[in-house]
């Protein structure tokens, strides 16, 4: 099976599979949406929108959030991993948000990574959910899948080469879905631990479930 083969095979999956495909994530506008992103670092998503509906309730524009203190922050937030870096960083991105953005989310990468606590998965996911455009963000979830699948070879060794690969092979008007695809799928039953592998229709080409067969 070519490269290619195989991408339309899975491609083919997930649209029957997995139609509808979104963020996890609870938000009400851009700046709400970069908030929980930047949370959701090495963080569950359901944990995340634990407490943001009441830091969002309390702090619902950047310039509202910038008027407070870490401490302030940290009291809505203190259940995340890492709370007090989380804090620090959201004072001060939303601070830049009002003096250099005029508290707008920016649209392009090289803003959106000047933003304290922002790097380029969280600023992909902002673009592909926020703005449309065809981001492949890699968690640890899209690392996985795509290397236990195939979709990536072995010499994809960082996050940055995964989402080269991923792009260069998957049509740009699909990217941002597939990238949820990959999360959802990981998180349900690509696991990385305990794989639910007999309920998923993607064995019939899986390294992992191969390896799992020689012993």
């Amino acid at each position: 099976m070519t490269t290619n083969e195989k991408y339309q095979r899975v491609i083919a999956y997930f649209e029957q599979a997995m139609p509808v495909a979104e963020t996890e994530l609870h938000y009400g506008n851009n700046f709400q949406l970069l908030v929980a992103v930047m949370l959701s670092a090495q963080c569950t998503d359901k944990r995340v929108n634990m407490v943001t509906p009441a830091l969002f309730e309390a702090m619902p524009t950047p310039e509202v959030m910038a008027s407070a203190t870490e401490e302030d922050v940290l009291r809505y937030i203190s259940s995340v991993s890492y709370p007090n870096s989380k804090a620090a960083h959201l004072v001060q991105a939303a601070n830049m948000l009002v003096e250099r953005f005029g508290g707008t989310v920016p649209s392009t990468m090289e803003e959106l990574v000047s933003l304290p606590g922002v790097g380029r998965k969280t600023a992909n996911v902002v673009l592909a959910v926020a703005y449309g455009e065809p981001r492949m963000a890699v968690d640890t979830h899209v690392f996985r899948v795509s290397h236990r699948i195939g979709l990536v070879t072995s010499a994809a060794k960082t996050p940055l080469a995964v989402e080269q690969q991923l792009t260069r092979h998957i049509p740009a008007s699909i990217i941002p879905k597939a990238h949820h695809w990959l999360i959802l799928h990981g998180r349900y039953t690509c696991k990385a631990l305990r794989p639910l592998c007999m309920e998923c229709g993607l064995q019939g080409f899986c390294k992992f479930v191969t390896i799992k067969n020689r012993f």
